[in-house]
């Protein structure tokens, strides 16, 4: 088969991703339908769409009717933070042609976490490997979301406390990143901002204040970071 090396590898990598979205893409999808949503807007928002924190977020936009310009300005904050990751990623997508597109929609944060933890097979060709990767986590969240609707629409559940799965893969994924890295540093740093804007920024702006004060501080402290 060809790729099939990058396939393999791709799918294994993409397992710890899989027990996270699944259970909150079948979480989203119960709570779409429980607000009596139709089924099938959950596959088309996780085919078209594919951001989970703002297809939870889109749920009460659709219930306030709120206008095209409150909505665009929300989905900006809310994925505001993608744009600073994804500038990191911009040489290894350099070379990767046609797929680029693709792989800049599906970059999600699970996604650059494992694209940044895991070390590369040599041997993979490497736009591919990318691809299928990004594909595999796509649809484990498409799948869970339509699941979740189809049988959220026979069958009514409690749907509290599903979304902390999200929390749960974030940990595991940094777990990972601190093995890898060795580096305490960034890790502390990242502690800081988030409580710095947990106590003193209004909720709504904690997210886009969090991220900015960290690139600061790891810019200010770069060069410690480097040496560790």
């Amino acid at each position: 088969m060809k790729y099939k090396r990058e396939i393999e590898q791709a799918f294994k990598v993409s397992i710890p991703v899989m027990m996270g979205y699944a259970v909150l893409g079948f979480a989203f999808g119960l709570l779409l339908v429980s607000f009596d949503y139709k089924w099938y807007l959950a596959p088309l928002m996780s085919l078209f769409i594919y951001a989970g924190a703002l297809q939870f977020v889109a749920i009460s936009f659709f219930n306030v009717k709120a206008g095209f310009v409150d909505i665009a300005i929300a989905s900006f904050f809310v994925n505001i933070r993608q744009s600073f990751y994804g500038l990191s990623l911009l040489k290894r997508f350099k070379k990767a042609g046609k797929l680029k597109p693709y792989l800049i929609f599906g970059l999600t944060d699970e996604t650059y976490a494992l694209l940044t933890t895991i070390k590369d097979d040599e041997q993979l060709k490497k736009r591919w490997y990318y691809f299928f990767l990004t594909a595999f986590n796509q649809s484990y969240w498409f799948i869970g979301s339509t699941l979740g609707a189809i049988i959220g629409s026979n069958i009514k559940f409690n749907t509290a406390g599903l979304e902390f799965s999200l929390t749960a893969l974030f940990v595991v994924l940094c777990i990972e990143q601190y093995k890898n890295l060795q580096n305490i540093t960034p890790f502390i740093i990242g502690l800081i901002a988030a409580l710095f804007s947990l106590f003193f920024i209004p909720s709504d702006k904690m997210l886009i204040f969090s991220i900015i004060i960290a690139l600061i501080l790891m810019f200010t402290f770069r060069k410690k970071i480097e040496n560790e």
